[in-house]
């Protein structure tokens, strides 16, 4: 039967993960053009929006002209009916102005929104695609950081300046052109302020860029320290060391702290400096004004209109300054987000995999080997064949390479060296989809999620009816205990499921395998965690659960794998010891000693 698998989580052991250090893309045109790449894609409404900031430029350009206009020709010769004809123009030009801004930023919302969607929908599409190895070496909180904190500066930065930073560019293009056709000598005094403005945004820009890349870093390293003391809040509590970790936040928060002063306070200089400038500019427009009215070479509506320019001009420029701080921070994000789009992928299937629609569970290793790092080795040459039905135990010490079998099985990570095979066929020429369709594993700790008990089962096949899921929940021996729950079956679950017990949850977990019915099974250490009664009960369950299929199980108490038709003892990435439970104890060897030990540790608890 082919099925959704059960979910599987499975990562290298303790002591195999390794520093790497995150790819960030160091171009800023380069992320601008990726940024366009998406923007480009609603192409008909930006051009929309184009004219219609065209349009309200135009209307913005016409009204200083034109009250430059209604001084020379009505005020000084006091023509009441001809300046009141102006005046409702200019009336009806505000108007339409209003009505042509929020149209145009309106459809900008739209465009950024749907933008900022896509990126998203990209960035959480390419993390399931993503290899164990990137999340393994990652805190969450700083992932998650990817997708909240520089996507929303992204999104703040298309919604409020891309519209401003267009509108003002056509402004100043606009303003200097009309300022050049009406009067050359104060069109070059505005015009003077320009290079002044552009030299001082390069000054900042060179300090505030890194700043905000620093501030971004150091937020998301927070995040996720905020994350893991929450989820880990148990544990912190259990050892005592709350104020440890409030020390840590400290470091933390400090370091974020100098970072955004840094970044905001050259940011900052950004007003007050464009201030200074502009204030000197009409300081001179103004002199120079008088001194050419005084000579004839200027009327007092042109001076006016310069006058009222140079303070118009002052607002595009002066927001083209202040949107600077966010832009930085905006483009520092996308970096972030796009170097997780640039990350490699889960390695594909071969170009001519082969589906996988059938399997008896027949599973080979074939002088395996493996290493998480190139240099450090963890499995060497295993080597063992496993028929339909049977069942295989991995035993050994933490860290000995027996979850590493397991993620080879599923194919989280390929092989160095060697081969393994699934009914004679290499896993590598498999599908992988279909390869993990056949796989179903209960966990130590298995993940529910906040969901109905009802659809954490289904999870294991998600077209099943409520009547197999519960049949599925009754073959589980979970049956008694959800019906005991305040909503039965439509009992939400908390994060992580800890409104129930680990032996509930375990009991679950053997439901959505059951529910899925893989072809071969994973059970690692699924007893451990839960008190003698329960693990009675998920001890049938999973009998059930094992009959007529391949099972590989990992386990620490030995007691629970006597029954294995293989047992392989694993040690620094060999097997040291193989075979049944009988032939084993007959050795003498490493599993018998494990196993001695684990007998009087029993006995002496039976006695106590």
């Amino acid at each position: 039967m082919s099925q959704p698998p059960v979910e599987i989580r499975l990562g290298p052991p303790a002591g195999a993960r390794m520093p790497m250090p995150i790819v960030r893309a160091k171009d800023t045109r380069g992320t601008l053009r990726r940024l366009w790449g998406y923007l480009r894609l609603q192409h008909w409404s930006l051009i929309m929006v184009v004219v219609l900031v065209a349009a309200s430029t135009g209307f913005n350009l016409l009204v200083p002209y034109l009250v430059g206009a209604a001084i020379d020709r009505y005020i000084q010769v006091g023509n009441l009916t001809g300046l009141m004809s102006y005046v409702t123009l200019i009336v009806g030009i505000a108007v339409t102005n209003a009505l042509t801004v929020w149209l145009y930023t309106n459809l900008t919302i739209r465009v950024s929104q749907r933008t900022v969607r896509d990126l998203r929908r990209d960035s959480f599409a390419k993390l399931q695609t993503l290899p164990l190895r990137f999340f393994d070496q990652r805190p969450h909180g700083e992932v998650m950081s990817y997708l909240t904190n520089d996507i929303d500066n992204i999104s703040l930065v298309l919604t409020e300046n891309v519209t401003t930073f267009l509108s003002g560019v056509m402004i100043v293009i606009g303003m200097t052109i009309i300022m050049l056709l009406i009067n050359l000598p104060l069109a070059i005094i505005s015009i003077i302020v320009f290079p002044f403005i552009a030299y001082f945004t390069r000054f900042v820009a060179r300090h505030t860029r890194q700043g905000f890349r620093e501030q971004q870093e150091a937020l998301s390293v927070l995040n996720g320290h905020i994350e893991e003391t929450i989820t880990g809040g148990k544990v912190i509590r259990a050892f005592g060391h709350e104020q440890t970790s409030i020390n840590e936040f400290d470091l933390k928060n400090e370091r974020l702290r100098k970072a955004a002063i840094y970044a905001q306070t050259y940011g900052g200089l950004m007003g007050p400096g464009s201030n200074f400038i502009y204030n000197v500019g009409f300081v001179l427009i103004a002199g120079a004004g008088g001194w050419l009215a005084l000579h004839g070479q200027a009327t007092v509506g042109v001076i006016a209109t310069f006058l009222t320019y140079t303070q118009q001009l002052r607002r595009p420029l002066n927001d083209i300054s202040n949107m600077f701080n966010s832009i930085q921070s905006a483009l520092a994000g996308a970096e972030r987000v796009f170097s997780i789009l640039d990350e490699s992928v889960e390695f594909e299937n071969a170009v001519e995999a082969k589906p996988l629609t059938e399997t008896n569970g027949a599973v080979s290793f074939h002088e395996v080997s493996f290493g998480y790092r190139p240099d450090v080795p963890t499995l060497n040459k295993i080597d063992f064949d496993i028929q339909p039905g049977q069942t295989i135990a991995l035993v050994g010490p933490t860290g000995a390479g027996k979850t590493t079998i397991i993620n080879l099985l599923t194919r989280f990570y390929d092989v160095d060296s060697g081969s393994i095979q699934l009914d004679g066929q290499d896993l590598r020429i498999l599908d992988k989809y279909d390869l993990r369709r056949k796989l179903g594993i209960v966990l130590q700790d298995s993940f529910l999620f906040s969901e109905t008990v009802l659809e954490n089962i289904r999870y294991g096949r998600l077209n099943a009816t409520d009547d197999e899921v519960i049949a599925a929940a009754t073959l589980a021996n979970a049956d008694h205990f959800i019906r005991r729950l305040p909503q039965g079956y439509q009992e939400l679950l908390s994060e992580r499921a800890e409104n129930l017990s680990q032996g509930q949850r375990q009991l679950l977990a053997i439901a959505r395998a059951i529910l899925a019915d893989p072809a071969i099974l994973i059970l690692d250490e699924a007893t451990s965690s839960v008190d003698t009664r329960t693990e009675i009960l998920v001890q049938e369950a999973m009998r059930r659960l094992m009959k007529g299929r391949t099972s590989f199980v990992i386990a620490h108490r030995l007691s629970t794998i006597r029954e294995a038709d293989l047992i392989l003892f694993i040690r620094d990435g060999r097997i040291a010891e193989r075979g049944n439970h009988e032939q084993l104890l007959a050795q003498r060897g490493l599993y018998y000693n494990l196993y001695m030990s684990q007998f009087k540790v029993g006995q002496r608890e039976n006695s106590a």
